[in-house]
């Protein structure tokens, strides 16, 4: 009966409530403005800022998508451990860009 009873309390510990559809309409809402403004500032020029300026606005989008909408914040741990292995490789990725783009002549 203790384990049925522990199953239970684990069970409560990780319960969390889930989002209401007005957040998700926020978060879309969101979504679609970022990437008007990631229109909007390919067509301006900022020199070097510009690829700085879209692969933020990229971020953003990415980590809205990932909370929100898949749900990370409540999956286990290993969910957790490949996503920060595949944002570390993306980190790495965006250095050598930015290393190529910076110091070509």
């Amino acid at each position: 009966m203790s384990d049925i009873a522990q199953e239970i309390r684990d069970e409560k510990k990780t319960h969390v409530e889930p989002i209401n559809y007005g957040r998700y309409v926020l978060v879309w809402l969101a979504l679609i403005a970022l990437t008007c403004v990631t229109a909007v500032v390919a067509g301006i020029n900022l020199a070097a800022f510009t690829l700085v300026v879209a692969l933020l606005i990229a971020v953003t989008k990415a980590s809205m998508v990932v909370n929100i909408f898949m749900h990370i914040k409540v999956e286990d741990r290993i969910f957790k451990i490949f996503l920060g292995i595949a944002g570390f490789t993306i980190l790495i990725i965006f250095t050598l860009t930015f290393m190529d783009v910076f110091f070509r002549r």
